[in-house]
């Protein structure tokens, strides 16, 4: 079967920075409902005509990616706001109750960057934003969509976009 729109293709991939560096290895094959929000345009785009068995290698730059870091997405918040136990690499949905950070995206994912004792540091970039990414992905299965997840854009319960467990904040990983 050849991949179009709506369709479910079942990869696996290594996900590498531009130097080279390891982000993620998905050696278990995952399915991801193309013609939706699961994969990235770029990688749909290389995927479109293919059957399973079709290798590619892409280099992606931040803009076909997700996105440029973006320093106003960072803000400073009360340590007061947030529990007891806390520290870089926690992430929250939103800004807490009582956050003081004007225009902040409420519907984004937060990640803690630093914790002071009176302030705590909160980004809300996506964690691979600003950064060329190579991706040398498989695929290894095509199947037809059922209706659900047609409606629903997605095979996940919440929509993914190419890198193992990173949220999606804003936009999709994997």
């Amino acid at each position: 079967m050849q991949i179009t729109a709506p369709c479910v293709v079942t990869l696996t991939w290594k996900l590498t920075d531009a130097q080279g560096q390891a982000i993620d290895d998905l050696t278990e094959p995952v399915e991801f409902f193309f013609g939706g929000e699961d994969l990235l345009p770029k990688v749909e785009e290389a995927l479109e005509g293919q059957e399973a068995g079709h290798h590619a290698l892409l280099h992606l730059e931040p803009e076909h990616a997700f996105g440029d870091y973006d320093a106003e997405l960072v803000c400073f918040e009360q340590r007061s706001l947030f529990p007891e136990q806390l520290e870089a690499g926690m992430q929250f949905e939103g800004l807490p109750p009582g956050s003081v950070s004007e225009g902040m995206p409420s519907d984004v994912i937060y990640t803690v960057t630093e914790v002071y004792p009176s302030h705590v540091v909160l980004d809300a970039n996506h964690p691979l934003a600003g950064m060329a990414l190579n991706i040398d992905l498989t695929v290894r299965d095509v199947r037809e969509a059922t209706p659900e997840e047609i409606e629903a854009r997605t095979v996940a319960a919440m929509p993914l976009s190419l890198a193992a467990d990173l949220p999606p904040p804003g936009r999709p990983l994997h």
